[in-house]
């Protein structure tokens, strides 16, 4: 098995947790007025089985799927509180464009996200839980 492109070690993800900690700070601080949310957790059976879903999907609607993008969002506010940050994920599709043929990998158009994961325990804590 080859790694994949992008494999970082422990050491880089807490540097790039580190670098977060300024703007999470700023979120609790000033929109939450709380510890907000700084991680999601998917099982890995709801990753394979959203993968499946997926570019069964894809193929439904026409495309061919060739990734995933990850999106950072926050669930509404509930009686005047801001809700959690959040990560959700959909699917993105290989589309050719440019005249060299080269790909770009939009959203998926009418495909479903993933999202309802579980959030970190605390849900302020930092990398490694």
């Amino acid at each position: 098995m080859s790694n994949p492109k992008g494999l970082i070690t422990p050491e880089q993800a807490k540097t790039l947790n580190d670098a977060y900690t300024k703007r999470h700070q700023l979120i609790s601080d000033n929109i939450t007025m709380r510890p907000d949310n700084r991680s999601s957790w998917y099982s890995l059976e709801d990753i394979k089985n959203y993968l499946a879903l997926a570019e069964a999907q894809a193929k439904e609607l026409g495309y061919e799927m060739d990734g995933i993008r990850i999106y950072c969002g926050a669930y509404p506010e509930d009686n005047g509180k801001a809700g959690y940050s959040t990560s959700f994920i959909v699917p993105t599709i290989n589309e050719s464009n440019g005249k060299d043929g080269s790909g770009s990998s939009p959203d998926m158009p009418g495909g479903n996200g993933l999202n309802i994961g579980g959030h970190g325990q605390p849900p302020g804590a930092n990398y490694p839980q």
